[in-house]
Parts: structure tokens; C-alpha cells; sequence
């Protein structure tokens, strides 16, 4: 009799085991989760050492003022490298944007000569600009497929050629579509408000854009990210775009009144403390920044990671001494060779992708 009792209780506990095996294996399977780096580098000046035909472009060659050679672009290459390989992961971010860049080659040749260990494919479109400066984008090829890619053009008030907005459509290996936006807007040159129509006609053309994903998608996962020359805190976020702070996200979260295609500024919050990613005349300006949509704040697909967005700034790339102390360790000051990295930091954040 007490073999028999034994019997069924080993029995008993084998079912136990496996039933909690089984339901301990099948919550992390609906768990499943990766962590992903989105980050963007204004790349400042990443040329080729050719003049262009029709583009203003001479004196990032070997006789022009800046005594750009082949050397030089090669050292270029490699300092930026070894600032992205540091961005995330394995070796890399998922998802950079780059602005600056005059060929979808130099892009191609940072990746194989030196970033060897991320499977990044590349996703770039030539435009009007008269330097010949794009923006490009790179892509962990584990994660994401490439669905398309689109310059959006921008007619400025002046009619002056300037960079095209980089569209790209993205699929990820759990089926979400995310729509990547990678901008370089036009300068400040002459002065911020003299300069501002150019740049509120280009979030004009942005927003445009959007709200055409937004009236045939429901609750899109839309990435924004760039070099806009404006902060958050100008007309072109908060008119325009109607951008918010993550703040707002979760105050409205609290209130259980969360709404749809918004987008929210990650970088506001840093902005409003006075931080930046390029320093001029001593005062920090975030002209670097990521905008997400509503639902990449939320529990499904992309889940922005809170307060992971930062400037990123490893000791080595910042100016140790001097006038310029605390500043980027750029490639040129005029035309005087530095050679360092950029003179914007770059920006990143961290988002979870849920399976």
C-alpha cells in the first residue's frame, strides 16, 4: 500500500513539474523581449576627396582649403567608427541616422572597413542640396528589413536647394512596421529668425507626411530624429509639429486620457536644463533630437525605454582645455585640421522591442 502511495506521488510531482516547466517556458516565451539603440551623428563634413561636377564642393579635396586627402578621410572613418561601435550592443547601434554625409559610399566604406561585427545594411538617397550633403540612415539587418526608402523633397521659401527629409520604412522580425524620418534642416545662417521660415517649412513638409501615415495607419510607430537646427523649444516643434514632452505622455497616462498620434520630443526635457549637443558662442544648443510617436511610448511593439534618452558623449571626444573646453573634438576649427570626430555630439535612446 505504501508503494503504491509512493507511486502516485511521484507521480504527482513529475505532472508538477512538468506543468510548471511548461507554463514557466511559455511566459517567457510572451515575454520575450530585445533591447534596441536608435541614435543619430551629424557626421560634419564626411566628403570624398572628388570634386563634383555641379556641386559646391572643392574644398574637401586634395588643393582645396582644407587639404582633404585620402589619409585624412581614412582617419575620419576610423575616429567615427570608434565612437558608433561604443553606441550600443554588440558593436553598434540598431538604427543611426547620419546627416552630413555626400555619398551613400562613404557609408558603405565606414561598414566594411570598420565596423566588421554589426550586419547593418544602408539606406540613403542623393538630393538637391548644393554641397552635395545627405542624410542616410544604417540598419541592424537581424532586426529590421528595409521596405523603402524616399527623399522627401523640400521647397524652401527661397527656393534655395536644400537636403531632402530620408523616409525609410522598416519591418521588424516580430512583423512591426516602423517609419523612420532622418532630417538635416536648413542652417541658421544669417541669424535664427531671419533663417526660421526655412525651417518652419520644412517641419511643414514633415508634418504633412505624417499626418498621411497617420490617416491610413492606426497608432503608426514613427521615428524622427536629425539635426534640425532648431531646438525644441522653437515654433517648428511646438507650432508645427505640435510636438510634447514625455512628461506630458504620462501625466495623461495617470489620467487615463492617452491619445493617438501625438508625437513626443525626448530630448525637451534635457533642452529645458540647458544641455545641448553643439556649443556656439558658449551656449549649448540641442539641435540634436529624437521624436517618437504615441505608440512607441506604449506596451506593444517598441517601448521607449524612460530616461534612456542622452547626449552621448565619451571622454575622448570632448575638448579637454582652453576657449573651447567641454565642447565637441571636431575635424576642423576653420580650416585649421583638429583631427578630430564632429562638432555635434550624438544623441541616442533606447527602446525595447516586445515579441
Amino acid at each position: 500500500m505504501k508503494s503504491q502511495t509512493v507511486k502516485v506521488m511521484i507521480i504527482f510531482l513529475i505532472f508538477i513539474t512538468v506543468f510548471l516547466f511548461n507554463s514557466f517556458n511559455l511566459k517567457a516565451q510572451e515575454v520575450k523581449q530585445d533591447t534596441l539603440t536608435f541614435a543619430f551623428w551629424n557626421m560634419e563634413n564626411l566628403f570624398d576627396t572628388i570634386d563634383d561636377p555641379g556641386k559646391n564642393d572643392i574644398e574637401f579635396t586634395p588643393v582645396g582649403r582644407k587639404k582633404w586627402t585620402e589619409k585624412r578621410l581614412q582617419h575620419k572613418l576610423k575616429n567615427m567608427s570608434k565612437v558608433i561601435k561604443m553606441m550600443g550592443k554588440n558593436g553598434g547601434p540598431d538604427l543611426l541616422g547620419m546627416s552630413e554625409v555626400e555619398h551613400q559610399s562613404l557609408i558603405n566604406e565606414l561598414i566594411k572597413n570598420y565596423i566588421k561585427n554589426k550586419n547593418y545594411g544602408v539606406a540613403y538617397k542623393e538630393s538637391p542640396d548644393k554641397r552635395g550633403i545627405d542624410n542616410g540612415l544604417i540598419y541592424n539587418k537581424d532586426i529590421f528589413k528595409l521596405l523603402s526608402v524616399e527623399g522627401l523633397h523640400v521647397e524652401l521659401p527661397t527656393h534655395y536647394p536644400t537636403r531632402d527629409i530620408l523616409k525609410v520604412i522598416l519591418k521588424t522580425n516580430n512583423n512591426d512596421t516602423l517609419y523612420v524620418f532622418v532630417n538635416h534642416w536648413s542652417s541658421r545662417r544669417g541669424g535664427r529668425e531671419r533663417s526660421e521660415k526655412n525651417r518652419l517649412q520644412t517641419a511643414a513638409t514633415l508634418e504633412k507626411n505624417i499626418d498621411e501615415i497617420n490617416s491610413r495607419k492606426q497608432n503608426p510607430n514613427i521615428l524622427i530624429i536629425g539635426d534640425f537646427n532648431d531646438t525644441p523649444t522653437n515654433k517648428s516643434f511646438i507650432d508645427v509639429l505640435k510636438t510634447k514632452p514625455v512628461t506630458n505622455f504620462l501625466m495623461k497616462i495617470k489620467k487615463h486620457v492617452a491619445q493617438i498620434n501625438n508625437l513626443y520630443n525626448l530630448a525637451y526635457e534635457s533642452a529645458v536644463k540647458g544641455r545641448g549637443t553643439m556649443k556656439y558662442r558658449k551656449v549649448w544648443y540641442m539641435l540634436d533630437q529624437i521624436i517618437v510617436s504615441t505608440a512607441m511610448l506604449k506596451e506593444k511593439g517598441f517601448t521607449y525605454l524612460l530616461g534612456s534618452y542622452k547626449i552621448f558623449k565619451p571622454n575622448f571626444i570632448i575638448i579637454k582645455a582652453g576657449r573651447y573646453k567641454g565642447s565637441p573634438f571636431r575635424t576642423y576649427g576653420g580650416d585649421k585640421y583638429l583631427g578630430g570626430y564632429s562638432d555635434h555630439f550624438p544623441v541616442l535612446a533606447k527602446f525595447v522591442l516586445n515579441y
